[in-house]
């Protein structure tokens, strides 16, 4: 039995060694599992850090294009029509209302229109413009039947073939008509066959006469003053833009 030792110790020497061997290489796998877990610790952080930045210019990105877009429909006239714009009813005449004590033609100033109207015509009393070297002259006079009264400083005696003490005539056919209706026609600027001529009458005197004329359609209606000047004829010197014919001439 003492003669075994030996090969005893020899066997535990072996094992220990063996064991030793697996220990350490256990020692070094864990140590190379330490070391890949803290580079994939270190290489992810790094990833994420890298990673932020671009996610974050990226969220930017869309915001600035969401704006972009909110914008781009905010000032686009198309979307006007499918946003219900609440109305106010009070603004519209149907719904607004009357000052108390005013009348419907009342504005509020508490003018009605025809009060209004002189003061827009006086700002046209004596208006001159310059026309053909003459001074035309607009005046708005106190007649319901007159717009206005036109003086143009430029009209001229139409001329005359009479000759002699000069008779004022009437009587629809004589010369002295026939050049009265050529003065009133010259006065309007319309021809004498597109006027239709509701009278010539007496100016007041011997050589004043006054002639009512509307072109045929009624709408532009005169009443013009005329002056004789001897051996030069029949020379217009007022003319009134009528509202009406429907007076008593």
């Amino acid at each position: 039995m003492k003669g075994r030792e030996p090969d005893f110790s020899r066997m535990s020497r072996k094992r220990r060694s063996k064991s030793n061997t697996i220990l350490n290489m256990l020692i070094g796998l864990v140590v190379v599992l330490i070391i890949i877990t803290a580079s994939f610790i270190f290489t992810g952080n790094k990833d994420e850090q890298q990673a932020e930045p671009g996610e974050e210019s990226v969220t930017t990105s869309d915001q600035e294009e969401l704006d972009d877009q909110e914008e781009t429909e905010l000032e686009d006239p198309s979307n006007e029509g499918d946003s219900e714009m609440p109305t106010n009813e009070s603004s519209s005449p149907e719904f607004a209302e009357e000052p108390e004590g005013q009348s419907p033609d009342q504005n509020k100033d508490g003018m009605t229109p025809k009060q209004e109207e002189p003061a827009v015509e006086l700002a046209k009393q004596d208006e001159a413009v310059e026309d053909h070297g003459g001074k035309v002259t607009y005046s708005k006079p106190d007649d319901p039947i007159i717009s206005e009264t036109i003086i143009n400083s430029s009209w001229k005696p139409i001329g005359t073939s009479q000759t002699g003490n000069h008779v004022s005539l009437y009587d629809g056919e004589s010369v002295d008509w026939q050049e009265k209706k050529q003065a009133i026609a010259y006065s309007t600027g319309i021809p004498e066959e597109s006027l239709i001529y509701w009278k010539i009458k007496n100016g007041g005197s011997p050589q004043k006469s006054i002639g009512i004329v509307s072109t045929k359609d009624k709408s532009k209606k005169y009443q013009v003053h005329l002056e004789w000047v001897d051996g030069a004829g029949w020379k217009p010197v007022k003319m009134d833009v009528l509202n009406t014919l429907d007076f008593d001439y």
